[in-house]
Parts: structure tokens; sequence; C-alpha cells
């Protein structure tokens, strides 16, 4: 009876070896550096928010008219069209009525009807802010009805205030609303009583 030869097992280097758990290792740790740089965030798809509050200052499509949005916070910050940034609030758009409202698109030029300013408070501090509108200059000399809206947008949008004013003539400043945050971001005391905030220009 043949007996049959042992296969012999090839001898293993140990510097293979090693290299071979350095690999491992390298793998491992690119892992764990791919997932350091992929925040939260990013994977399950929420988006920073850029604003606490959203205030809105529009009046009637293709009016010529300019009005200007005044917001004082509790600190005594004023942003307007030359203070577009004050505290924590920010003049995003500045309209001026019918000048610059012109857009060039395909060769022809188009006139976008939207009168609409934008303020948006990034944070906030407790106190009181007061948001006032101005009829800064006239075109045809009528009277001219805003509608501001104040919203807050965190944790979810909801509708502080919603209201119009009556702008008679040019140089007329009107309070829209008044209303008081707290620490917390909770709305108190809303109100439209009257407080000049416009300066001298």
């Amino acid at each position: 009876m043949a007996i049959g030869r042992k296969r012999r097992e090839p001898e293993v280097d140990p510097f293979y070896d090693m290299l071979f758990n350095i690999l491992i290792a390298f793998v491992f740790c690119f892992i764990i550096a791919l997932l350091a740089m992929n925040p939260v965030a990013m994977k399950t798809g929420d988006i920073p928010s850029k604003a606490e509050f959203i205030i809105t200052v529009s009046w009637p499509d293709l009016n010529p008219n300019d009005l200007d949005t005044w917001v004082q916070d509790p600190a005594g910050n004023l942003v307007w069209f030359r203070q577009r940034e004050a505290g924590l609030m920010h003049l995003d758009r500045d309209d001026r009525g019918s000048v610059g409202e012109s857009l060039l698109v395909n060769g022809k030029e188009v006139i976008n009807p939207l009168n609409q300013e934008v303020v948006t408070i990034r944070g906030f501090a407790p106190g009181e802010y007061s948001v006032n509108v101005q009829y800064y200059e006239t075109r045809n000399r009528e009277p001219v009805e805003a509608t501001i809206s104040v919203i807050k947008v965190n944790p979810k949008a909801d509708v502080v205030f919603y209201g119009t004013v009556q702008l008679p003539a040019k140089g007329v400043e009107r309070t829209a609303v008044r209303f008081t945050v707290d620490s917390n971001g909770a709305v108190a005391d809303i109100n439209t009583l009257p407080k000049k905030i416009v300066e001298n220009l």
C-alpha cells in the first residue's frame, strides 16, 4: 500500500503578515475619518436655520412709490436701507418702487412688478422689537397701503403678526407692530402703539 506524501504547508513570511495587518488598520482609520467628516445634519437632511424671525413689508405690484422698512431691536440698534446690518438684524432686500426694477431677460427688458422689503432677525435678544414703515419717496403723490408680516421661523413657522398700515403722503412714518421676545424666543405683548424710530436724514 502506497503511503501518501503529506503536503507541505507554505511558509508564512512574518513581514507580509505585518504588512497585511497595517493595511487593515489603515482602511479602518480611513473609514473612521470619513464618518467624522460627515456631520449628522447632512445625513438626516437638516438645514441649519439662518433666521429666527422674517419681517416682510410689501405694497401693491407695480406701484412706483418707495417705502422703507425700519426695525429697532431691544438695544436700540436700527436696520434700514443705509444701515443694512445692525445687531442680529439684516435687511435682505431693499425695494425702491419702480427704480431699478427692470431686468434684462434674453435681450428683452422685463419689469419686476413685486414691491417687497425683507428683514431677517438671525437670533434674538430679549426685549422689544419695533417695525416701522416710512413713505420715503413718491412718484405719483398718491397714498400707499403697506402689508406687514412677522413670522417666527423656529422651531416651526408661526405668524406673529399680519396687518396693514396706511401711508397718506411722502415723509409719513407709521408703526406697523411692536412685539417682545423673552430669553427663550417666545413672543408676547404684540401691539401697534405708535413709536417714532425714523432718524432725520
